[in-house]
């Protein structure tokens, strides 16, 4: 008599276990997306050094910040530093990206991370020694900026030839977006320790150790020689030919665009983060480290949302929903008095400038020819770093003339109208993109991939192994 009934509790647990297996799978195969472009060997090299060299930088960021606003107090000097520090890839972004297509990636980080190394330890010496004026630190950041001119783009380059797999291309970038605010979040956090126990100088000394991971790290990457044919025009005429391809397309020209709204006018909210710490917040040094934190913080869980991405279809309207997101963030900010407040807020803020980044880096990758790619990455660098000092200097003016919470106010209104702007330009540019990208099968229609994808389930189940192609 009791035979049904252990049956139905044996059907129970049979069928109990089966979706305890369903969703570990479900689970592992999500984790597997999420990381898929760490398969790659060298990719994973990469990622190892990056992680350190990147967590030495961002407290270095940190440490020359609070070293030039404790001793000057004034946000216009605090504007100064961080612009003459990104000023150069203004000006040198369209040289540096035609160098970028003529030299081979891999050397160039080598010589790019050799000379931010000496950079960093050279600071190191100054603050240490008590050596360190207000002019060493502008000297410093103005050879940085000119370093990182030339290796922002070619670090970009060199992604797409570490997967080679166009389809693992936004993963990738996504990753190296999470791994970039990871050290953003820990990176200032570890510096607000260090500067309140050992000082601004041991910051500076730890980046420049911090870069012999990478340069480890990259030296023994194994990757085919980067095709160098000889340059068939001067380089300026290259750099030109750059510059005109990328306002010509106009999907190109648009993205940009929108990059330079949010980098001129929404960025330099983080040059005014000492401000924000000591003045509004009332704060100290270990205040401006967990508001910093709050920006890795967010940064971190867009790019977690980006990495679970396999395709690129519905990034246009990803890049009008994350600047939207960003402004909101900016104007929260803006009334913000308590810490908690602007923890939140830096999150939404700092969340969507990292999807807005790193989803028009994906684009761009994506729909432009491997020739030219040095070039429009260099001119992606020229916007999203060389804008900077320019609103760096004009956040500065304007903190100094009202407030700080004003002047984040005013770009976080200014972006959210570029957003709105471009969101009405959205369909014609998605019919202008769809067939740059169509030859990657990047930008598939999502109801074709799931019937291509529901057919090679059916015949893979029906057909018999070894039935060959079939039309």
């Amino acid at each position: 008599m009791d035979t049904p009934r252990v049956s139905e509790q044996e059907e129970h647990r049979v069928l109990a276990e089966a979706l305890a297996d369903t969703s570990r799978a479900r689970g592992t195969a999500r984790l597997w997306r999420l990381l898929r472009a760490l398969r790659v060997r060298n990719y994973r090299l990469y990622v190892a050094g990056q992680s350190v060299s990147l967590m030495g930088t961002w407290m270095q960021r940190l440490a020359l910040s609070w070293w030039v606003y404790q001793r000057t107090h004034s946000a216009l000097a605090l504007g100064i530093v961080g612009g003459v520090g990104q000023l150069p890839a203004l000006l040198l972004a369209p040289l540096a990206g035609a160098l970028v297509d003529r030299w081979d990636r891999q050397r160039l980080l080598v010589v790019t991370q050799l000379l931010a190394m000496f950079q960093a330890l050279g600071l190191a010496w100054l603050v240490l020694a008590g050596r360190a004026t207000l002019w060493h630190m502008f000297l410093c950041s103005v050879l940085l900026g000119m370093i990182n001119a030339l290796d922002m783009p070619a670090r970009q380059a060199l992604v797409g030839e570490l997967v080679q797999q166009p389809v693992d291309l936004s993963n990738a970038l996504a990753l190296n977006a999470a791994i970039t605010n990871g050290a953003r979040l820990l990176g200032p956090a570890l510096a607000g320790l260090v500067i309140v126990r050992l000082g601004e100088g041991i910051c500076f000394l730890l980046n420049g150790l911090s870069y012999l991971a990478l340069l480890a790290a990259v030296r023994a990457m194994r990757l085919p020689p980067h095709p160098t044919a000889p340059p068939r025009m001067p380089l300026l005429a290259e750099a030109h030919a750059g510059v005109r391809y990328a306002w010509g397309c106009t999907p190109v020209r648009a993205i940009l665009l929108l990059l330079t709204v949010a980098n001129l006018l929404g960025m330099p909210y983080q040059v005014l983060m000492p401000v924000f710490a000591t003045d509004v917040l009332h704060g100290d040094a270990h205040t401006l480290a967990r508001l910093t934190a709050a920006s890795g913080v967010g940064a971190i869980l867009g790019a977690l949302s980006l990495a679970s991405r396999d395709r690129v279809v519905g990034f246009g309207r990803v890049l009008v929903l994350s600047t939207g997101l960003f402004g909101l963030g900016l104007v929260g900010l803006s009334y913000a008095r308590h810490e908690g407040v602007a923890w939140l807020m830096l999150i939404g803020a700092s969340g969507g400038m990292m999807v807005l980044s790193t989803t028009s880096q994906t684009v761009l990758q994506t729909i432009v020819e491997e020739a030219k790619r040095g070039r429009i990455l260099s001119l992606y660098s020229m916007v999203f770093l060389g804008t900077a000092p320019v609103g760096s200097l004009v956040a500065g003016t304007v903190a100094t003339q009202l407030t700080a919470p004003h002047m984040v106010r005013i770009g976080g209104l200014c972006c959210l109208v570029g957003a709105l702007v471009f969101a009405c330009y959205l369909p014609a540019l998605r019919a202008m993109v769809r067939p740059l990208s169509a030859h990657r099968e990047l930008l598939q229609d999502t109801t074709v991939r799931a019937q291509t994808a529901m057919a090679a389930r059916l015949h893979a189940h029906h057909e018999p192994t070894g039935s060959g192609f079939r039309e």
